[in-house]
């Protein structure tokens, strides 16, 4: 039987294998090694056992993938051909392993005679993600010595690493010339897949792996515990974890800190900017006890009160890693948020502190007044939830917006917002929106910086393949605003830091044949957004700024409100 053959059984094995463990989407980079998985991933298309998805650019189409498995909730796998297509996406597989998204990567590779002999395209594929993957398998080349059984079991022994721990499995599968003009027919009756016939007829998994069932035991002090003066912090959670949270503490009269991804109502808004007042920050430290519920924390002041902490601290968290940057003695529960708190019922009591509610309340006007009436940066991040579909999702970038909308902001309770916190860059933004907003078939509202767009440009193209109302949103303040926070010198802050581009969008969305809007007011913006969610495809709207006036603001707020006198 000839090689090309036996490489697309060798793909198809593998393949099924992935669509068993519950990969429904294969985002692909054309390349000419990767034929025999692109054909397979294409036949299970053709089956609609699967959707495939395609890009030019393997650093947006990495990213791409990511958005996909967070909006979908399920593996993603992503293939490419040999090569620097490969080192492409370590940026998208560094940001799943952060944030514990399952991408599962095939990397099409040269077989082993090709490498370090001059050959083209030919690089070194194993483990080049280092220890980023939670599990890697180099694979050998395709040879009949070696059973599909073997090779079924070594990808779900992989795949179930990524089950244990979210994050990235990367495939290597060296394939061997030739790659094209394999008999179709022979695919699927080939004598090396006998053994495997009934798996593949019935398309169940080789292993079933049984859950471990864990439940939560109610910590042993505490019905003393719950009694004490407690400040509960919420970050980056799963919608599914996010509920019931609200109603806990406000029962147990606890102080509330929630960041803009934790999906949780906050009872004590714009903690980010009253939590710099010093008076009530050290008010905060005499509490008793900490419950950290989540992780990835955007606001500065919310890490620096984490970081000064040194009551009792309690971790709640379902994933192995460590989430205190700050090293706490703790105690720590490896469970879901709602199995604990229905663990540890509440206690109804009095609010332990009143002055954090007297100045939440406070900075609610402060910021109105600050932020005025115009369209600026400031503005729309203290009024996001007008711009907000009913059934959509927000994605927010990683520039200054995020900040100023996790400071000025509220959105309503349980909305989806997704964000790529994991290592915080600012690349593949645009396409992780894309993939977030197919990923899932409903309305999406991006909200990226100049900068971050300029850096993901490619990743326009991947807008005109959504089939909802997509509303993008570019910040654009002429450069890194984010930078202006920085006690940096002007001059060199400007050369080095913040980088002016002097450019605008209009002929990006042009050029990608995206509908693209300016408008100027909020009256502009009201006209555009209608418009806008009449039409199931892509508009970009462009917001130009001041180059500092979101962060001139934004630090005047912070000045001022760390200088207020509570009830004055």
């Amino acid at each position: 039987m000839s090689v090309s053959t036996f490489n697309r059984c060798w793909s198809k094995v593998i393949l099924e294998t992935l669509v068993r463990y519950g990969v429904k989407h294969f985002c692909i980079a054309p390349g000419s090694r990767s034929t025999p998985l692109t054909l397979e991933a294409n036949r299970l298309q053709n089956a609609r056992r699967a959707l495939c998805h395609t890009h030019f650019d393997e650093r947006g189409l990495g990213f791409f993938a990511l958005g996909l498995a967070k909006s979908s909730q399920t593996p993603v796998a992503v293939i490419v051909t040999s090569g620097t297509a490969v080192a492409n996406l370590y940026p998208a597989v560094i940001e799943a392993r952060q944030s514990g998204v399952n991408l599962i990567v095939l990397s099409a590779d040269r077989p082993p005679e090709l490498l370090e002999c001059g050959a083209n395209q030919a690089i070194l594929q194993e483990n080049m993600f280092a220890a980023y993957p939670v599990a890697a398998l180099n694979l050998p080349r395709p040879a009949q010595d070696y059973s599909a059984n073997w090779l079924i079991s070594s990808i779900e022994q992989a795949c179930h690493q990524q089950r244990l721990q979210p994050g990235v499995v990367h495939i290597n599968v060296p394939l061997p010339e030739p790659l094209y003009d394999a008999d179709e027919q022979a695919i699927d009756n080939h004598p090396w897949l006998t053994e495997v016939q009934r798996w593949l007829s019935h398309q169940r998994k080789w292993t079933d792996y049984q859950a471990a069932q864990q439940e939560v035991i109610m910590h042993e002090h505490w019905d003393s515990r719950r009694t004490q003066r407690g400040v509960i912090v919420v970050g980056k959670l799963p919608p599914e974890q996010s509920m019931g949270i609200s109603a806990w503490a406000d029962t147990m009269g606890w102080v509330m800190l929630t960041d803009i991804q934790s999906r949780v109502d906050p009872s004590l808004p714009y903690a980010d900017i009253w939590l710099a007042n010093k008076t009530v920050r050290e008010k905060l430290l005499q509490a008793d006890l900490l419950i950290q519920f989540g992780s990835h924390f955007v606001s500065k002041r919310i890490n620096r009160y984490l970081a000064e902490f040194r009551g009792e601290f309690w971790v709640v968290d379902d994933s192995p890693r460590r989430v205190d940057p700050y090293q706490h003695s703790q105690t720590r529960f490896n469970a879901k948020v709602h199995h604990w708190l229905r663990a540890h019922p509440p206690l109804r009591q009095k609010p332990w502190l009143l002055e954090p509610l007297a100045l939440s309340k406070f900075c609610a006007t402060f910021i109105e007044q600050q932020v005025g009436g115009g369209l600026n940066e400031a503005s729309l991040a203290h009024h996001i939830e007008r711009i907000l579909p009913n059934n959509g999702i927000l994605f927010l970038g990683n520039s200054l917006f995020v900040r100023l909308v996790d400071a000025l902001g509220k959105l309503p309770e349980g909305y989806p917002v997704h964000t790529n916190r994991g290592a915080s860059g600012i690349d593949g933004l645009l396409a992780t929106a894309a993939g977030i907003g197919i990923g899932a078939n409903q309305p999406v509202v991006a909200m990226i910086g100049d900068l971050s767009a300029l850096y993901d440009v490619n990743s326009l193209a991947l807008f005109k393949k959504v089939t909802q109302p997509t509303i993008l949103f570019i910040i654009n303040n002429n450069g890194g605003a984010i930078f202006d926070m920085l006690p940096v010198q002007h001059e060199v802050k400007n050369a080095f830091y913040r980088l002016p581009h002097n450019t605008e969008f209009s002929q990006a969305a042009s050029m990608f044949d995206l509908k693209y809007a300016r408008p100027y007011t909020w009256a502009d913006l009201s006209s555009v957004l209608k418009l806008a969610y009449s039409r199931k495809e892509t508009t970009l709207i462009e917001i130009k700024v001041g180059a500092s006036d979101g962060s001139n603001i934004y630090k005047r707020l912070i000045e001022q409100i760390s200088h207020a006198v509570i009830g004055a």
